[in-house]
């Protein structure tokens, strides 16, 4: 699934469809996508996975959940959701979900939640956060209503930097290791978008896919925890289990 910085990629690679009307639309998705024809795209927006496609009136929404991907100036094997063609290219989105926003997206989209948003605001993320003293820290950093655009690989990584195990609870932390938490999510998505620009995003992973902590020769523990069941690498050594019960 891309976590916000490949979306903000795609954001970037996108501009030069920016102003330029739409020729055709094609594509399997059963939303009323025809809309989009002979109109111009007004701006190309993100917020943390969602890629969203503006037009004067309405947006579209590209959501990749697990599988999806896109292609710009070229196909996959495969019939795409949505095809956007302009004078100057094409834009493929396969596999994805799509959807037709009416709204204004300001009234919407919390764009302080998104982690590489200029709005970002980690004060609030701290209220979000201590108003749910018993959620997991693995469940908290997938949850887009206060890491939007955080996602698997950033929970893998930014828990073993701060070295805090998965399983800790949101109310135990210290106020250190929160303050941490919170600053190390922003600072990581923007390293992974410049790794990621770099084509080195998996050189860099200390955590995420790993079986042994390469600089101490210390096993990886790879289980599936938290409410979504996700894939989570830790170390039992170095990442300290937080818990109310072991505070109270």
């Amino acid at each position: 699934m891309p976590e916000g910085p490949s979306i903000v990629i795609l954001k970037e690679l996108a501009a030069p469809f920016s102003g330029k009307k739409v020729e055709e639309v094609s594509g399997n998705t059963k939303v009323e996508k025809e809309r989009a024809y002979h109109r111009k795209v007004v701006a190309f927006k993100s917020w943390g996975k969602h890629f969203l496609i503006c037009f004067k009136c309405f947006t579209i929404r590209i959501h990749f959940m697990l599988f999806g991907s896109y292609r710009i100036n070229e196909e996959k094997d495969a019939s795409p959701r949505l095809s956007l063609k302009f004078k100057n290219g094409v834009l493929n989105f396969y596999s994805c979900s799509v959807k037709i926003i009416e709204e204004d997206l300001n009234e919407i989209y919390d764009w302080s939640a998104d982690v590489m948003s200029d709005k970002w605001d980690p004060a609030a993320a701290k209220k979000k956060l201590k108003a749910n003293p018993q959620m997991l820290v693995c469940d908290a950093l997938l949850d887009q209503h206060i890491f939007s655009g955080s996602g698997n690989i950033i929970k893998n990584e930014v828990l073993f930097r701060i070295k805090v195990h998965p399983e800790s609870e949101i109310g135990a932390l210290p106020v250190k290791k929160l303050n941490e938490l919170i600053k190390e999510v922003r600072q990581y998505s923007f390293d992974f978008l410049g790794w990621k620009k770099a084509y080195v995003l998996k050189r860099h992973w200390l955590a995420h896919t790993k079986k042994t902590w390469v600089r101490w020769d210390l096993p990886l523990v790879k289980e599936y925890i938290g409410k979504t069941n996700r894939r989570t690498f830790y170390c039992s050594s170095c990442q300290v289990l937080y818990s109310l019960i072991s505070n109270a």
